[in-house]
């Protein structure tokens, strides 16, 4: 087995905070088991040791180590935030959509197409740009 590249040395505080963190019972497993490792780490537990209390994998131990030592308690606990675009329609524009809808369609259209609707959006300048399938998702989310 390699030498530890991260080692754990928690702060009185820290390690106070991890304590009352797993007692509270108000927290995601997930960040309840990182604290444990981080506590058990701290003890200078072997990995092998604190992957069989946990029941979880010595990547997992490595990398909440890594966490730790690289971005401190409140990285090692959390995740970092997961990529993605952000929400092209807030309530406001979801809202004017609806009511979109539920009006006459334009004089030369039988219905609302989701097509119709999205051009309608970029028309009205509440957005720069939609696709028909993020039209069609605030319809489905609505009915």
């Amino acid at each position: 087995m390699p030498a530890r590249k991260y080692h754990v040395t928690l702060t009185k505080n820290e390690r106070a905070d991890l304590i009352e963190l797993t007692k509270s019972g108000k927290v995601s497993a997930r960040k309840m088991k990182r604290a444990l490792i981080l506590l058990r780490a701290d003890e200078k537990r072997k990995d092998k040791d604190i992957i069989a209390a946990l029941n979880t994998s010595r990547s997992t131990v490595e990398r909440i180590r890594k966490r730790y030592v690289e971005g401190g308690l409140e990285k090692a606990l959390n995740d970092d935030p997961r990529p993605g675009a952000r929400r092209k329609l807030d309530g406001r524009v979801e809202a004017y959509l609806i009511a979109l809808t539920c009006s006459n369609p334009p004089d030369d259209h039988d219905h609302w197409t989701l097509r119709l609707l999205a051009d309608k959006l970029v028309e009205a300048e509440l957005v720069e740009s939609i696709s028909h399938e993020a039209v069609r998702q605030v319809l489905k989310k609505i009915s």
